[in-house]
Parts: C-alpha cells; sequence; structure tokens
C-alpha cells in the first residue's frame, strides 16, 4: 500500500481499483522476476499473471507489514529479497533479517508509473 499511496492520483476512491491497477503494472513489469505483493485490507478476487498477490491474514496496524517480515523470515536467502517500503519500522525489520530495501517512489520509477 506504501507504492500506491505515494502517488496521489486519487486512488483513495478506487482502493480494489487502484490495487488492480498496481499488481497489473507489476506483473508487467516482473518479466520473470519472483514478485510476491502483500496489500492490507479485505481480501478480493485479484490474479496478476506471474506475480503472487497476497492480503494481510489479520487486519489491523501493521497487519501486511507482520506479514512481510515472516515471508522474509521463512526465506532460505533472505539477503536475495528486496523489500519495496517507505515505512521506516518496517524496513527496520527486514533490513535485520537481511533484506535489501528499495523506497516506494524508487520503486514507482524502475516500472514508469
Amino acid at each position: 500500500m506504501n507504492v500506491i499511496g505515494s502517488k496521489p492520483d486519487g486512488w483513495w476512491r478506487d482502493r480494489p481499483g487502484a490495487m488492480r491497477r498496481l499488481a497489473a503494472q507489476i506483473a508487467d513489469w516482473a518479466d520473470g522476476r519472483d514478485v510476491t505483493i502483500v496489500f492490507d485490507g479485505k481480501p478480493f478476487d485479484l490474479v496478476a499473471d506471474g506475480v503472487a498477490v497476497e492480503f494481510a491474514t489479520r487486519r489491523g496496524p501493521n497487519a501486511a507489514d507482520d506479514d512481510i517480515v515472516r515471508l522474509v523470515e521463512a526465506a532460505t536467502e533472505p539477503n536475495e529479497l528486496r523489500v519495496v517500503t517507505s515505512d521506516h519500522e518496517l524496513s527496520r525489520r527486514v533490513r535485520e533479517l537481511g533484506a535489501e530495501v528499495i523506497s516506494s517512489g524508487s520503486f514507482r520509477q524502475m516500472f514508469g508509473a
């Protein structure tokens, strides 16, 4: 959600639509990369070819952040992971586990959104 929120384009008027657009943009960019998107909020049908889309396993503050940390903790090679976020606390948590962090704005620039 940091990536969606990094561009004030009215996404808040249609949150599911913004999530679908971002997932489609990332799927186009991914080109064979292993990518997982973790969204906050109530799950709904969202498919992006070649990209894993997950929703936070619980509701509330830091729900998706906690799931992202669990994914990094479970990784065999966490130093090969890149987490996209502008959240300072999430950045700290995943860096301590060995993952690299890319800011939401920098990531948007990578795929031209």
